[in-house]
């Protein structure tokens, strides 16, 4: 079988909110394929009384047995001081930022797969809205300054369909649409500097909580379609490596656009 050729960002520095598990972590896996060094957020660790089963040092070490350099840390989205001790910390370690890939997200509890909007708590807004939306700018206000200071940079934003028509809830919807157009607007904004700022949106995919809510009856997933965790990462790798990045600076693109461009391969397929 056809096997992926990952490409080299070696000397490259990534930053991947929530990344202890989900598309997070496949997507920092996937940057370690490629050589990068990447720095993994989330609030779950090892350092945890219980000790919690997916944590930012547990893909740390993934991204480093894929060949890159991993570094876990423990960063509450909600708390902005954190996220900018993060950015000042990688701004002393590495003295650069290449890749910021906004990933973080807060699933409502419950989760609102159904309904109408005044059937759900507000509180499903500020989850839907909050990190994984107010999470990304913040994120990228601090780590831009990093950025800027060199030509090449990419800011990914983690989207969904939801962006473009309705799925789940309304307020999931809102805040997809919202990272859709924060993309579009930074890119604006980056683009004298070289940088680049994009949407990418990942079909159905085989994450832990997916799984669980299949298993639960919740939700329905094909296994001939479904893609891996680490595919989304593959393509971030790919336009990274791309010296006609900035064509794309911008753009809203699925997975499988972005894969079909460049000949990815998602790894269950290989």
């Amino acid at each position: 079988m056809t096997q992926w050729k990952a490409p080299d960002l070696t000397g490259k520095v990534a930053v991947v909110t929530g990344g202890s598990r989900g598309i997070g972590k496949g997507i920092a896996e996937g940057l370690g394929e490629a050589g990068a060094t990447v720095y993994i957020t989330g609030r779950s660790s090892i350092t945890q009384n219980p000790e919690a089963t997916l944590t930012v040092e547990a893909t740390a070490a993934n991204v480093s047995a894929f060949g890159g350099k991993g570094i876990g840390v423990m960063v509450d989205h909600h708390d902005d001081a954190q996220v900018a001790a993060l950015f000042e910390r990688v701004g002393k370690e590495q003295g650069r930022l290449d890749i910021l890939v906004n990933n973080v997200y807060e699933i409502p509890n419950p989760p609102a797969f159904s309904g109408g909007f005044w059937e759900h708590p507000l509180s499903v807004w500020d989850t839907q809205c909050g990190v994984g939306l107010r999470g990304y700018y913040a994120a990228s206000v601090f780590g831009a300054p990093l950025m800027v200071t060199q030509p090449g940079g990419l800011i990914v934003n983690i989207s969904s369909r939801a962006g473009l028509g309705y799925v789940f809830n309304t307020a999931y919807g809102v805040g997809k649409a919202g990272v859709d157009r924060m993309a579009q607007d930074m890119a604006h904004e980056l683009r004298d500097y070289g940088c680049a700022a994009l949407s990418l949106s990942p079909s159905k995919v085989k994450t832990e909580f997916i799984l669980e809510q299949v298993a639960a009856g919740e939700l329905t997933l094909d296994p001939e379609v479904a893609q891996s965790v680490r595919f989304s990462g593959r393509c971030i790798a790919a336009l990274a490596a791309d010296p006609q990045l900035m064509q794309r600076s911008g753009g809203i693109f699925t997975v499988n656009e972005v894969a079909a461009d460049y000949a990815v391969i998602d790894p269950d397929r290989e």
